[in-house]
């Protein structure tokens, strides 16, 4: 389906600026940004619209929206700049993730001005490697606006909810006619659909990329970093070699690299080492790729992204506001009925915030890939968890 979807830009001519993608095992949710006129893209909305497994394409350029995206840099330390580094750090409300003798690896989330200043300010210093989500964007709900989301918060509107939902089903038992907008809120998440059960049909869930670990057959989920030219059409000839070869992506980050013209693609792919091997020395043989990557077997520091949001009401605000303060999650927006918040982090970390979650109601979900970037120090944090050590 990816390999799919970026050859409807690559036929066109269009250059995928950023790409993240979120995966579920029927479903996924695609945030991609491109540059073109507002006619041409809509003619692209519209071709999109004609693939068999797109349900829905939306432009979010001209509304209201909570843009992110996360960046790994790892940037050369001199001893007499490390203090300057460490300041730009603070600044920026970044965090470190990776330190060794010579270099640090830093870890940056926001808008993508933000992004642009952080790189820029950190260049002077060397950067060597640079991992990079695409942007993604929920929008933002107006104030004042009533609640559309009630029907998915149990939490929140427990007594609105009750009532209203037996009334819904009641409605549908009889052969009423509801109207569509009495049955879907509009979120991406869980939309309702009209049935005597009235189930809820989740499109991304909190298990969507659970990775692999290696089974007796040695298949395990490898991460895989390469660097290709910053061209249309690469992204749709590098999909194309694991759709060839029935490969499962489970999970794909592309953003724009270190140096000017590179882009760098974070890809999960299951399989076993031979088999994951054999890819490697595939995907060498394309003319546009520079480098290619399998992390799986090396420390390596590993982030993703999610916005979130949550149905709420002012009595549930302050339970949700408290789950994420243990998370170290933002809200990034709130109204009299949402709240919307950005967290980053593994993937254990995200699935344990959205179950916890899930009571209140979420109403939409945007992730990114993971991004991945080798840690100099050489400690591999995977490993140290199930040590403990004397106090």
């Amino acid at each position: 389906m990816i390999n799919r979807i970026a050859g409807v830009f690559a036929r066109r001519g269009y250059n995928i600026e950023s790409l993240a993608v979120g995966l579920n095992k029927d479903k996924a949710l695609f945030t991609v940004v491109v540059s073109g006129t507002e006619k041409v893209l809509q003619q692209v909305v519209e071709q999109l619209q004609k693939l068999v497994n797109v349900l829905k394409v939306e432009d979010l350029s001209n509304e209201p929206q909570v843009e992110r995206e996360l960046m790994l840099v790892k940037v050369t330390t001199d001893p007499k700049y490390r203090a300057e580094i460490m300041w730009l750090v603070g600044i920026f409300r970044a965090k470190i993730v990776d330190i060794s003798e010579h270099t640090v690896t830093i870890e940056v989330t926001g808008d993508p001005g933000k992004i642009a200043a952080v790189q820029r300010n950190l260049s002077k210093f060397g950067i060597r490697e640079i991992a990079r989500t695409g942007k993604i964007a929920l929008r933002r709900e107006k104030m004042g606006a009533s609640a559309p989301f009630w029907r998915f918060s149990a939490a929140s509107y427990p007594d609105l909810g009750e009532r209203r939902l037996s009334d819904t089903v009641l409605g549908a038992k009889k052969g009423a006619v509801i109207r569509e907008d009495d049955m879907s809120a509009g979120g991406d998440v869980y939309p309702v659909e009209a049935s005597d059960d009235f189930t809820l049909n989740q499109i991304l869930d909190a298990h969507w990329g659970v990775l692999i670990d290696e089974d007796t057959a040695g298949l395990q989920s490898h991460t895989l970093s390469l660097l290709v030219n910053d061209h249309p059409g690469v992204l749709n000839i590098v999909t194309g070699v694991f759709a060839r070869r029935g490969y499962n992506i489970q999970s794909l980050a592309v953003g724009h690299a270190e140096t000017e013209g590179l882009s760098r693609i974070t890809t999960v792919v299951p399989g076993t080492d031979e088999s994951i091997t054999k890819l490697v020395q595939q995907l060498y043989k394309l003319v546009e790729i520079h480098e290619v990557r399998d992390l799986t077997h090396l420390p390596f520091a590993e982030r993703e992204l999610m916005l979130i949001k949550i149905a709420v009401n002012a009595a549930a605000r302050r339970d949700v506001l408290d789950i994420a303060s243990i998370f170290r999650a933002n809200a990034v927006d709130v109204s009299d009925h949402t709240v919307t918040l950005e967290l980053t982090g593994d993937l254990d970390k995200m699935v344990a915030l959205q179950r916890l979650l899930e009571p209140y109601g979420i109403c939409e979900v945007a992730r990114t890939g993971r991004i991945a970037l080798t840690r100099e120090s050489g400690v591999d944090s995977k490993y140290l968890r199930g040590y403990s050590f004397p106090v």
